[in-house]
């Protein structure tokens, strides 16, 4: 497939010193042809941009060739959390402004006020970018067929995360509610991890019909280096789940390098092991912390942080923060980076086999995606016991 790039975009591509990627220019050329699309793309391989590349198209003066631009919701962007949305939207704000395009980008999310949210449903933004649940919501609204009567485009984001769970089925419904206002509604799903292209395929599809959606895989990275973190003098001790022994040993591993992640499995882990890490922190680094219970002022001050560089260390509790950071907070551009995946004590009793789960989903997604110049340690801090912790050890 080949695409029209407008030359807007390219130029903008060029004054960066970036060229357009295959799959980049594959996306456009679907949209271009009336196909919808699954990207699988590596991280770092600018997949979300690829998302928007038809939008931004749409709306440059070499398309609209003198014509007012579209008025109205054009694309929604749907993601599994709020946080990746307002990330989102910070970073693709810079091309449309560096562009000049005359796009209004908006977030819709839990945080969101409640008169900026009355105020969507009037005066709808170019771009939504919002949540599954935020989308359910806005279409259970009376005036839902004026505010997506217009609407072109769906882009949704780390699909493998949650299209296959119960809210994959109530973002099914939504989508397939959009496309009855909608009829010439254009779906596109992104992903780093999909392992069944055709199984996404086939949920992304509209009416079933398989064929209408494209799969477009990106250009293969460098493979990550992935090592084990063991005990450098002792066991480790059978009781307990928090680690706090192999302080002294993460700390050491933190110091070698430029920028460390260190993923943990509950909140109060990251919690924890935040204060741990202060309490022997000689060398004054600046360490941060990132999960959901934080508030959303604290949230942002560490991402815009993290995304100037000025946290060598940050503890993160969610599988989603390890996804914003790796994909866009510019570690690729770091001269060394360090992940750690930091694994309290999991059975499979009651929650603790969805943390095993989630770390054995947060393993693999660092395994497959990580981009060039970017490695990881693995760092399992307590025993994993029970078929859940068995399914995770294998995967390493």
């Amino acid at each position: 497939m080949q695409a029209a790039i407008p030359p807007e975009i390219s130029e903008w591509f060029a004054g960066r010193g970036w060229r357009i990627r295959r799959h980049q220019a594959e996306m456009v050329a679907a949209s271009d042809t009336g196909k919808h699309a699954l990207l699988v793309a590596d991280t770092g391989a600018g997949k979300t941009l690829a998302g928007f590349l038809s939008t931004l198209a749409d709306f440059t003066p070499s398309r609209l060739v003198g014509a007012n631009p579209p008025e109205g919701l054009h694309t929604l962007y749907v993601s599994p959390l709020k946080a990746l949305a307002h990330d989102v939207q910070r970073n693709l704000v810079t091309p449309v402004e560096e562009m000049g395009l005359p796009l209004r980008i908006e977030t819709r999310s839990g945080d969101t006020p409640s008169d900026r949210k009355k105020r969507q449903r009037s005066k709808p933004p170019h771009i939504l970018l919002t949540t599954p649940e935020s989308l359910s919501l806005l279409l259970s609204y009376p005036d839902r067929f004026e505010l997506f009567a217009g609407l072109k485009r769906v882009i949704v984001d780390e699909v493998h995360a949650f299209a296959t769970g119960k809210r994959g089925d109530m973002l099914a419904l939504a989508l397939a509610r959009l496309q009855a206002i909608a009829p010439d509604l254009q779906r596109a799903a992104l992903s780093a991890t999909v392992a069944d292209p055709e199984a996404f395929r086939a949920w992304l599809a509209p009416w079933g019909d398989v064929d209408s959606v494209a799969l477009i895989e990106g250009e293969k990275g460098a493979a990550p280096e992935v090592g084990i973190l063991l005990p450098d003098q002792e066991r480790v001790p059978w009781g307990g789940h928090a680690g706090r022994w192999a302080i002294p040993q993460l700390y050491e591993e933190i110091r070698r390098n430029r920028t460390t992640l260190i993923f943990a499995n509950t909140r109060f882990l990251a919690e924890f092991i935040f204060q741990l890490l202060w309490d022997i922190n000689d060398d004054n680094l600046a360490i941060g912390i990132h999960h959901g219970s934080l508030s959303k002022e604290a949230r942002r001050k560490v991402e815009a942080a993290m995304a100037r560089g000025e946290l060598p260390v940050s503890t993160l509790a969610s599988i989603g923060a390890i996804s914003i950071v790796l994909s866009r907070w510019g570690l690729p551009r770091a001269r060394a980076a360090c992940c750690n995946v930091l694994a309290g004590r999991t059975t499979v009793s009651n929650s603790r086999a969805g943390q095993s789960w989630c770390l054995e989903t947060a393993l693999n997604f660092l395994r497959r995606s990580l981009p060039s110049k970017l490695w990881m340690r693995v760092s399992v801090m307590e025993r994993i016991s029970g078929p859940a912790g068995s399914m995770f050890l294998r995967s390493m």
